[in-house]
């Protein structure tokens, strides 16, 4: 391979909150990643890691170009309990921040 090709990075978190309320979701997460990493070539989960600082799980994931991270979203929600998606402040900087919540009571 002459160069390898950069691939945007996003990253898929879950609060606390939320995986508090559903303590398997996590796991359910990381089966559908690995699933669509199948899927999709190219897609890849970098890490998967616990933020201490947030209290997060978070996933750092290169997606190809072909892939829309609305509609991995979408399909993701319906494997989950209901939840909504806080989609990314365009102030911050790389990479692109999804974060999973509960839904407000």
């Amino acid at each position: 391979m002459d160069s390898e090709e950069t691939l945007p990075v996003v990253e898929l978190r879950v609060t606390p909150r939320y995986s508090q309320a559903n303590p398997w979701v996590i796991q359910a997460i990381s089966g559908f990643l690995s699933a669509y990493f199948m899927e999709y070539p190219g897609f890849r989960v970098v890490r998967h890691a616990d933020e201490a600082s947030s209290g997060m799980h978070v996933w750092i994931c290169e997606i190809p170009a072909s892939l829309k991270v609305p509609r991995l979203l979408r399909r993701l929600q319906t494997d989950i309990p209901p939840s909504k998606i806080v989609l990314p402040d365009e102030s911050t900087p790389s990479p692109t921040r999804y974060v999973i919540d509960r839904l407000e009571a």
